[in-house]
This record gives structure tokens, sequence and C-alpha cells, in this order.
């Protein structure tokens, strides 16, 4: 019996979840080449994260936005540290909480909570227009951010009349060396690659990374070109196209490795015998 994957050879960019994923692509007949392009860390000072969450527990924010899986489960590392666990979660259970996509409802959902609201689409734009027909003006939001900046929330929060409170409470590191990497280039270069898959939007700002400090941007350009190129979401995919690429898989919804998985097998399908 011919496996849905059989002898094709896909690339995984993830870090944090990669064995699940290689776990997923191999059960399909394809054959897993790990090349995890990035690290997360915890922020690297604790103090504005933990003061955060004391103003999370006090009952300053009128709702909180979440915008990652990730952010909410290292924040509450944090609040584990700072012996603030059960009352960070008894205040996520008693405030507004809106959440972009399905990850950080999933992590809400390991301590048995359940977003009030969840973005329809898992982007920026989709919170702002879960939250556009909410009066805000007067209240503080928490937001939790993903990276230092979102100008285009801060800016639609400030024009609602609201005060955002932001808390980044991870940054990411590089995970592969740049060897490894410029392998993974030539590798696509030369045809050797079928899929490679992104799971978040910092790998594919990695990939270009090190392609530039190496001198390798025309090689990825030529890759991209001969790999089927497959994003979990709008995110991921967005951040390709503006690099230039072509983005060959995305789901239309359902933003999740397992979704991610069963789209890569009808687009891909086997290799030709």
């Amino acid at each position: 019996m011919t496996l849905p994957l059989q002898g094709r050879t896909v690339a995984l960019a993830e870090g944090r979840q990669l064995e699940e994923l290689a776990e997923m692509i191999e059960a399909e007949g394809a054959t897993a080449v790990r090349c995890p392009l990035v690290n997360i860390l915890d922020a690297p000072d604790p103090g504005p994260v933990v003061a955060w969450l004391r103003e999370l527990v006090s009952g300053r924010f009128a709702y909180i936005i979440l915008m990652t899986g990730e952010g909410v489960r290292r924040l509450l590392g944090f609040a584990e540290r700072a012996g603030l666990r059960a009352a960070v979660i008894a205040a996520l259970a008693r405030t507004r909480t809106v959440t972009r996509g399905p990850k950080p409802a999933r992590a809400l959902k390991e301590v048995g909570l359940a977003p009030r609201e969840a973005a329809r689409m898992p982007t920026t734009e989709g919170v702002i227009e879960t939250l556009r027909h909410h009066d805000l003006s007067g209240l503080a939001i928490g937001v939790q951010m993903y990276s230092e900046e979102n100008p285009v929330l801060m800016e639609f929060l400030r024009a609602a009349g609201a005060s955002a409170w932001p808390v980044l409470p991870y940054v990411y590191g590089p995970k592969t060396d740049g060897e490894q990497v410029a392998d993974l280039i030539g590798r696509m270069s030369r045809g050797e690659i079928d899929v490679l898959v992104f799971t978040s939007s910092p790998q594919v700002d990695r990939l270009y990374e090190v392609a530039a400090e190496g001198g390798l941007e025309a090689e990825l350009r030529q890759g991209l070109e001969r790999t089927r190129v497959a994003a979990v979401g709008p995110v991921a995919a967005d951040n390709l196209r503006q690099h230039g690429a072509r983005v060959d898989v995305c789901p239309e919804q359902g933003w999740v490795m397992k979704n991610l998985v069963l789209q890569i097998k009808r687009v891909v399908g086997p290799a030709p015998p």
C-alpha cells in the first residue's frame, strides 16, 4: 500500500514540537528533515512580566488579548515561579479574554479555562475585528505580545480610547547553526527537498537572515521555486509572501499541525513511481 506522502522528503522548521510534527509526517510515508530554525526563551528580565501579572491579579485589566499559546504558557511559568499561579488563573477566569486563533485557546484549556471571545482569523487584524464593536474607551487592556512591537494593534487600541498594557513573556533566539540552514538551502536548490514546512513567522525571518549573511539569496530563491512551501497559518504565509516566496499549502481554518499535515497530503501526495 502506498502511503499519502510515500517517497517525499519534508523539511521541518519547527522547534518546540519538532518530534511531534516529524512523527506525523513520517507516519504518512515521508522522510522528515529536522532543521529547527528558532529557539523560544523566557524574557531575560522577569521583572516587567511579574509586574504585569500582579496588575492582572489586582483586576487592572478589563480585557486581556492573548496572541499565542506559547505566551500563555510562559506567563503561567513566570506566575509559578513568583508564587502567583493560582491567583493568575483565577484572574484569567474572571477577565474578558480574547484569543488570536486556536493555540492560545488551547493553552487556556490546559488550565481549565476558555476564552470569552476568539478571533475568527488568527491575525492581528482578526483580533481588531473582534474588538471593533466593543466600547473600549477608558479601559485598560492587557496585551500578551509575541514581538517587541505591534503598531497596528497599539494604534487601534489608542484610537478606541483604551490604554494598552503590553507584556512580552518570551523572545526568539537562533536554534540551528547557520551551516545547517545553509545546507538546507543547498538541498532545496538541488531539488532534494519536496516540502518545506513553517509553523511560525520567526522561522521565515531566520531562514532569510541566514541566506543574507551567507550570500545565499539567489540560491534560496531557486530552492523555494523548486520546493513546495507549507505554512501553518496566515501569519507565517503572509511573511513568506512579503519576502516574495510562493505559498503552496496553508489551511483555510483550524491552524494547527494536524490540519497542516492533512493539507500537505492533499496538495503534494506521494512521489511518482
